[in-house]
């Protein structure tokens, strides 16, 4: 039995950003174990000084939220783990500056462990960016977590995050992925890799239509509601898709949950469609238990292909039928519970169908398709690989 540190490079802002992504997931769990330290997210993206980025915030509102989250400083938070924001530059495209970018966030993370009394953690990178620093560290194991195609994320130097990627999978003890077909495809270029797939927070979901009351903001919302919560943004979505399919089901409300991009303004106003934005992760499931429909419209893309939305299981926990697009190739997986559409046509039929043919045993059914699929139970897979069977304390309360 043995106490653990981790650090995590997160791939998202703890403060900003939603916190059911798998890095903050298993942190929650392996903060029972030891200290765990979230860094968040070291700037990828190149700065764009247009009104309006990729994602639809401006530049100036994306300094001013960074500038918030480094001023916060270290902070313990409820999740069990701590929180820190270092300073970092968004210079990975240029040489130079890139060197001067790790010797700063070196001296600050240094600083940070001192404090912790972390001294040969497990080094957790959930985005490349991190990359050299973490490999720099004096660790205990190095984990990447190749969960997405980085590199093809918007407004990235492409090549400098492969280069990165390739460095991670050649220094890691472990590459985990939640996606078979890209896992299938690089397992071959690291020293290990795992299929992991994505948890889901069982309990917090499969419980929510027990608490008969709603949030406010969807109460009134006329039924049936097809809705959907995550980030509403082009790399995900496409408004095109989704003008199409609002128009040919008038009488059914289209409800989105989560920040939306300024791309998606216009679709708000159609009179059934609701864009309420980002919610707290924990009020998620009560406004997922509102919803007759649960929707994955996603887009097709080399990044679509290689994901694996955690909200798939979330709505299932939820036990709400749920309608797809095929764009993310781990949906084979569920034939059985998830209705698949490709056009416009065929997915407005879907939501319709659904709504007719859902019933109680569906909705068990579902329920039961992810019940053993915790995140305790992903962490604690994780660490047997890492350090073998009984060699570290319980995952699970």
């Amino acid at each position: 039995m043995r106490s653990i540190d981790v650090i995590c490079f997160g791939g998202e802002d703890w403060w900003y950003h939603n916190r059911g992504h798998i890095d903050m997931q298993l942190m929650r769990r392996f903060a029972r174990m030891g200290t765990a330290l979230y860094v968040n997210s070291i700037v990828m993206q190149k700065p764009n000084l247009r009104k309006g980025t990729s994602e639809g915030t401006s530049f100036t509102k994306k300094l001013i939220r960074k500038s918030k989250s480094i001023f916060r400083g270290l902070w313990k938070t409820d999740a069990g783990f701590w929180v820190y924001s270092p300073l970092s530059l968004p210079v990975h495209h240029i040489g130079w500056l890139r060197k001067l970018n790790e010797i700063i966030l070196r001296l600050q993370l240094r600083f940070v462990m001192q404090q912790l009394e972390i001294h040969n953690p497990i080094v957790w990178v959930a985005c490349p960016a991190a990359c050299d620093v973490a490999v720099g560290m004096k660790k205990n194991k190095l984990v990447y977590q190749r969960t997405d195609r980085f590199e093809e994320y918007p407004n990235v130097d492409a090549e400098i995050i492969s280069q990165y990627d390739w460095k991670l999978k050649a220094q890691a003890d472990l590459v985990v992925y939640v996606n078979r077909t890209l896992y299938e495809q690089e397992m071959g270029q690291s020293q290990k890799a795992i299929y992991l797939d994505h948890g889901v927070d069982y309990d917090l979901f499969s419980s929510a239509h027990k608490d008969a009351k709603k949030p406010e903001d969807i109460a009134l919302i006329p039924r049936p509601i097809a809705g959907y919560f995550g980030a509403v943004e082009e790399l995900k979505l496409d408004t095109d898709f989704l003008r199409d399919i609002v128009n040919l089901l008038p009488d059914i409300s289209f409800v989105f949950v989560g920040k939306a991009t300024a791309a998606f303004s216009s679709l708000g106003a159609h009179k059934n469609v609701w864009l309420l934005g980002q919610k707290p992760y924990e009020q998620i499931p009560h406004y997922g238990k509102c919803f007759d429909v649960a929707i994955i419209p996603w887009r097709n893309s080399r990044w679509t292909e290689a994901a694996n939305p955690i909200k798939l299981k979330e709505y299932l926990a939820l036990g709400k039928q749920v309608v797809s697009t095929p764009a993310f190739t781990e949906l084979k997986e569920y034939p059985d519970v998830v209705y698949q559409a490709e056009t416009t046509e065929e997915f407005a039929d879907c939501i319709k169908k659904a709504l007719v043919e859902n019933n109680p045993e569906r909705v068990a059914e579902r329920r039961k398709k992810v019940q053993t699929s915790t995140w305790d139970s992903k962490a604690e897979l994780l660490l047997e690989e890492l350090f073998g069977r009984n060699n570290y304390f319980p995952v699970s309360d």
